[in-house]
């Protein structure tokens, strides 16, 4: 039978992806997660390749451990990236917003693990035929760019479709989380939002206030009408935006309305008009911790969890 184990495939203690958030996921954050036995992840978002150059030296200052690098696919500096990062020494090279099928080759021969995010059983299921490791099955309870469709119903479609390693995201900021992500058929599961308020997450402390005080109902989806739905937590930049898409506004006048919108929440901590991206768990989220806290807790707390459903569970025989 073949070896699905995330922990084995990359070496890393916890199968523990942390998300790849463009100018939230830098080196600090990655390297915490990697040090405190997940696996980190530097986002490129649209940065350059000299911008990533130096996060990925910086990193590996900060841990011997494995990294991994997410490549947003639609970026201006793609290229650039792509080669970079297939010269680097990082290990794991995550994909998202858009099909990587063009580079996994190149990848490959650079001995490089190759990861794609995707929200269908299509794509994880042509990604699998052209040898990818592994597949991150994203549902839309993600914050950022999401699909259609939910990680309860998303995860298991793919795991009956595929027999390589199933990553599940989406709704996942807990030990429950996790728990049902491994019901559902998941080898392992990547967490984003929960991260947002670790103390070496880079963002501006309005940011994670305002995770913090999320509740179930704090986030809204924007940009439905563009074919590239965004999840983010409410505010006025979220309500001009829905305005502007139900008035018939075009591709352009939307793109100009949110162009440098996640930049000015991350950095300038503008929770009015910036675009500060969380997913629907941002209301389980209560206090900020250090990443190592928030791993060393969503660990502990899987045993006990799996004793109380056996428990609940007597009817099953």
């Amino acid at each position: 039978m073949k070896d699905l184990s995330i922990a084995n495939l990359l070496g890393i203690k916890y199968p523990i992806f942390q998300g790849g958030m463009a100018w939230v996921s830098d080196a600090n954050l990655a390297s915490a997660v990697s040090n405190a036995g997940g696996l980190g992840i530097i986002a490129a978002g649209n940065a350059d390749a000299n911008w990533l150059k130096s996060e990925i030296i910086k990193a590996q200052r900060l841990t011997d451990k494995p990294l991994g690098v997410n490549i947003m696919l639609l970026s201006p500096h793609v290229e650039e990236v792509v080669k970079l990062v297939a010269e680097s020494s990082i290990e794991v090279i995550v994909t998202g917003a858009g099909n990587p099928g063009p580079y996994i080759e190149k990848w490959q021969e650079a001995g490089k693990k190759v990861i794609p995010v995707v929200s269908s059983v299509a794509l994880a299921k042509r990604l699998a035929d052209k040898g990818v490791d592994a597949i991150i099955a994203e549902g839309m309870e993600a914050g950022g760019h999401i699909g259609t469709t939910t990680t309860m119903a998303l995860v298991p479609q793919i795991r009956d479709a595929i027999n390589i390693p199933v990553i599940a995201a989406g709704g996942i900021a807990d030990s429950r989380g996790i728990v049902a992500a491994l019901a559902l058929g998941a080898n392992g599961v990547q967490i984003g939002t929960r991260f947002l308020v670790a103390r070496e997450c880079c963002i501006h402390q309005n940011y994670k206030h305002k995770v913090i005080t999320a509740t179930d109902r704090s986030t809204v989806i924007s940009g439905e009408s563009t074919g590239h739905p965004v999840r983010t937590l409410k505010n006025k930049l979220a309500r001009e935006y829905s305005k502007l898409e139900k008035s018939g506004a075009t591709l352009e006048e939307l793109e100009q309305l949110g162009s440098g919108k996640l930049k000015l929440a991350v950095i300038d901590g503008d929770m009015d008009y910036g675009s500060p991206m969380a997913g629907q768990v941002a209301g389980l989220i209560c206090k900020e911790q250090s990443v190592k806290e928030i791993i060393d807790e969503l660990v502990e707390g899987i045993h006990p969890l799996l004793a109380n459903i056996k428990e609940r569970a007597t009817w099953a025989k």
